[in-house]
């Protein structure tokens, strides 16, 4: 299963779009946001796009209650956790968090395949070492906005093989 991971789109819903359609392009069957949406106007176009979205608060709440009341009329396309999440897709346990701190340690744990974050608008795939004594897969897509960061990153993800590559968007208008 291929998945859309992203983070920090800042109310810049046409650029979170321009990612997730080219994501649903190559084969995605799913999106991962790993926080600071801001307001539910960002989302309404990847929601048109028909692909899960799995969501976290993040620092910068926004509107947090209108992204609640938007997954709650979305026939479960939007699916808006809170300030961090355990869910499974494709077979595997995928902890979302949007501090990268919490997901260097929860990824230490070695509970989970993949630990998502986002926050500091720098992308990063990572295999950290856990305490299991095996590794477990850390993201970080970066910043979907290209806010404070060379360029607007999100990653395309496929949890069949377990390969992460960080892709970028071509500079917004």
């Amino acid at each position: 299963m291929k998945i859309c991971i992203l983070s920090d789109s800042h109310d810049r819903g046409p650029q979170m779009a321009a990612a997730v359609t080219a994501a649903r392009a190559e084969g995605a069957a799913a999106v991962i946001h790993c926080g600071d949406i801001i307001g539910g106007n960002t989302l309404k176009a990847s929601l048109k796009l028909g692909l899960p979205i799995h969501a976290i608060h993040g620092n910068n709440l926004g509107d947090p209650v209108s992204i609640a009341r938007m997954a709650c009329h979305s026939d479960g396309l939007l699916n808006y956790h809170g300030q961090d999440a355990i869910i499974e897709l494709g077979g595997r346990r995928i902890f979302l968090t949007h501090y990268p701190h919490l997901g260097h340690g929860m990824a230490c744990t070695g509970d989970y395949d993949l630990v998502c974050c986002g926050h500091s608008h720098e992308a990063l795939v990572k295999q950290q070492t856990n305490v299991k004594g095996g590794f477990t897969w850390l993201i970080n897509p970066g910043t979907v906005a290209g806010l404070g960061a060379p360029a607007a990153t999100w990653i395309l993800g496929d949890l069949e093989t377990m390969s992460f590559e960080i892709r970028k968007l071509p500079p917004a208008n």
